[in-house]
C-alpha cells in the first residue's frame, strides 16, 4: 500500500485505539473521511493529518468554533 493511504489497523496503532473504534467512527459518520476500494476501508494522509490538525487545542478550556466538527 502507497504511503498517501493507512488501512484501519495502521491508523488505529497511530491513533493508540482500537480498530473497532475506527469501524464504530465510520458506522455513525463520525471520523476522519475514508475511501472503500475494492472492499478495503483505507485512509488518506491528508484526510487524517486535517483530523488531526481540526482537534488541536491550546488548553481544556478551549472551546471549538460554531460550526466545527471537533
Amino acid at each position: 500500500m502507497s504511503d498517501t493511504f493507512l488501512n484501519q489497523s495502521r491508523l488505529a496503532n497511530r491513533w493508540h485505539i482500537s480498530p473497532r473504534t475506527l469501524e464504530r467512527w465510520r458506522w455513525k459518520g463520525e471520523g476522519p473521511a475514508y475511501l472503500k476500494l475494492g472492499g478495503r476501508v483505507v485512509y488518506r494522509i491528508e484526510d487524517i493529518l486535517a483530523y488531526e490538525q481540526a482537534r488541536e487545542r491550546q488548553s481544556t478550556a478551549h472551546v471549538p468554533a460554531a460550526g466545527s466538527r471537533a
